[in-house]
């Protein structure tokens, strides 16, 4: 019995002076919300611990006093306890990784609505709409947003002109070469794009398209390719060859057959490729730093990157610029969210 007490007594002791010694540490430190998270994870399990400790039924138990009706009751409780305990810890995991999401996007709000251009914002304690106001009124800002939709939607309009046939050769026809061509489809994303940069710039600068839309249109397209032709096809080879072989049948050409029957049918994938070609040429960066030289082609990534220099950060103004850059994007999603569904669904399973 007086083992029971001691553990008792000892772990209550133990989770007191865990409650008391963060409490300090949280005074005596910097007011700040990561502190403040950290006094939480340390000052909650501890509190619950003596909260345990302190019911009559553990009392009982570590003096001896406990009756068996009192031992089934217990026993029940905590069956009880652990099924909430459970659902408890499954909520706090999953608030946290939303955490991971959402922190970051409210830092990058604060920062954007407070004065001035420190990185650490104000937490929102004054509230401006001067950086937004700064950008939604540069000249350049509005340049760099105009390189990016020609870039991008050229890339995407371009991207799939080549990889639609490509897909649907693939996925229906028989020639030499098939499988090695597809093999080294796959073998080109295994290597990272820097490898490339090189050869890219030479070959752009051979061909005089430095500092032109057209010349990111073609290296973008290129890069994306074989991801695009990988994702039709695998939609294309769930399309059924019954409804082909019907309409050959009664008259269609093969090319009919494409645009009227296995096209219509395969418009979530092909939103869904146009989305990730649209997407990829708007976010890119390393190849449109290196092959524009010039402000005035600069596409978005890197007129941001140009906000943030060695001899000054204008913290607020690139908060404030990620923000609206990010807002096609999220619209994007928002409005092809069906078609996402589908085409990411459709080709998973054949069959």
């Amino acid at each position: 019995m007086a083992g029971r007490r001691g553990l008792r007594d000892g772990l209550l002791l133990s989770a007191g002076a865990t409650v008391l010694l963060s409490v300090w540490a949280h005074m005596v430190g910097p007011d700040l919300w990561v502190d403040r998270w950290f006094t939480l994870w340390s000052v909650a399990p501890a509190g619950l611990v003596m909260w345990n400790l302190s019911t009559p039924v553990v009392a009982h138990w570590s003096t001896g006093r406990l009756s068996t009706a009192g031992a089934e009751v217990g026993l029940a409780r905590n069956g009880q306890l652990r099924r909430r305990v459970d659902g408890f810890l499954r909520h706090v995991a999953l608030v946290h990784a939303c955490a991971l999401v959402v922190l970051p996007l409210l830092w990058i709000l604060d920062v954007a609505l407070s004065p001035g251009n420190a990185l650490g914002g104000g937490y929102l304690d004054a509230v401006t709409g001067e950086h937004f106001q700064k950008m939604l009124t540069s000249e350049s800002f509005w340049i760099w947003t105009r390189n990016s939709v020609i870039v991008s939607v050229g890339t995407t309009l371009l991207g799939l002109a080549l990889a639609i046939p490509a897909g649907y050769a693939f996925s229906r026809f028989k020639f030499r070469g098939r499988d090695p061509a597809m093999f080294a489809f796959l073998l080109v994303q295994m290597f990272p794009g820097v490898i490339i940069l090189v050869p890219y710039f030479l070959v752009m600068k051979a061909l005089g398209l430095l500092n032109t839309s057209f010349g990111l249109i073609l290296a973008y397209s290129v890069t994306a390719l074989p991801l695009c032709v990988w994702m039709l096809k695998g939609f294309f080879d769930t399309v059924p060859r019954e409804l082909e072989e019907a309409a050959l049948m009664d008259g269609c050409s093969q090319t009919q057959v494409f645009w009227k029957i296995v096209l219509p049918l395969s418009l979530p994938a092909v939103a869904v490729t146009a989305l990730f070609s649209f997407l990829a040429a708007w976010n890119e960066f390393l190849l449109a730093l290196t092959f524009n030289t010039s402000e005035s082609m600069y596409t978005l990534p890197v007129g941001l990157a140009s906000l943030i220099s060695s001899t000054g950060q204008a913290w607020g103004d690139f908060a404030a610029a990620s923000l609206l850059v990010s807002l096609p994007v999220v619209v994007l999603f928002i409005v092809f969210q069906r078609f996402l569904i589908e085409g990411l669904s459709a080709g998973g399973v054949k069959g």
